[in-house]
């Protein structure tokens, strides 16, 4: 087998390695969308289709994992493509947490309609600019993904601190809501879990776009502040 052949059938699995990413990716993005569609109409059916699409995206990740322990063990791959490797592999850990805080909200869905307490609830339309925010820098970070657009990785990291502010906005909203009506507290402490939960989405995006730049570039941004991630990646 000639050495060319060979190349083209390595370029042949990582590409569809990085198909299968963009896979869980959209799977994932989905999950996150009908999570917050099934909390804002308490839709019991929505929040169980979504815990069984958990089942799905752990099976994802498990299937895209063997495959690169068999790409690594078998081409022993060097420089960018080694990189791209180790990057997809802390990807799909990322997708996965982002189904994970999905099925979370799914599941606190399920207990506010079981409690009988979602009728007395700060309103769930409240929450959606945050949602909105998370499922966007979500989506932006898997096209930088399938581009391998560094430019636009960036601008997933430095967009992060929009998700935060809005965070800490509801959680101030939702403080006051408790402290005016003490019989919300029990269901607004869930929707805090919520609020977090997709903040934490806007903090997985960010992850996703670190590891953009780390496959093009070669540079570990993690931790890097806003302004200082044109000179790092130079």
């Amino acid at each position: 087998m000639t050495d060319k052949h060979l190349s083209t059938q390595f370029d042949a699995e990582l590409s569809a390695i990085s198909t299968r990413v963009l896979e869980m990716g959209g799977l994932v993005e989905q999950q996150v969308s009908g999570a917050i569609e099934a909390l804002s109409h308490f839709s019991e059916a929505q929040a169980t289709a979504i815990l069984k699409g958990e089942e799905r995206v752990n099976q994802i990740e498990l299937e895209i994992d063997r495959d690169l322990n068999n790409i690594i063990a078998r081409r022993q791959p060097t420089a960018r493509d080694l990189r791209l490797l180790i990057g997809v592999s802390k990807t799909i850990g990322n997708l996965e947490r982002v189904g994970d805080e999905a099925a979370r909200i799914a599941r606190t869905t399920h207990r506010l309609i079981g409690s009988g307490t979602h009728g007395r609830l700060f309103p769930t339309n409240a929450m959606a600019l945050e949602a909105n925010l998370a499922c966007a820098s979500l989506r932006r970070a898997l096209d930088a993904f399938a581009r391998l657009d560094v430019n636009l990785a960036m601008q997933v990291i430095k967009q992060d601190n929009e998700i935060d502010a809005e965070f800490d906005g509801l959680m101030r909203k939702l403080v006051t809501y408790m402290m005016e009506d003490p019989r919300t507290i029990s269901a607004s402490i869930d929707l805090v879990f919520v609020a977090k939960a997709l903040e934490r989405v806007g903090d997985h995006a960010k992850n996703l776009a670190e590891q953009v730049i780390y496959i093009v570039k070669g540079a570990d941004v993690r931790h890097t502040p806003p302004e200082g991630l044109e000179s790092a990646v130079a």
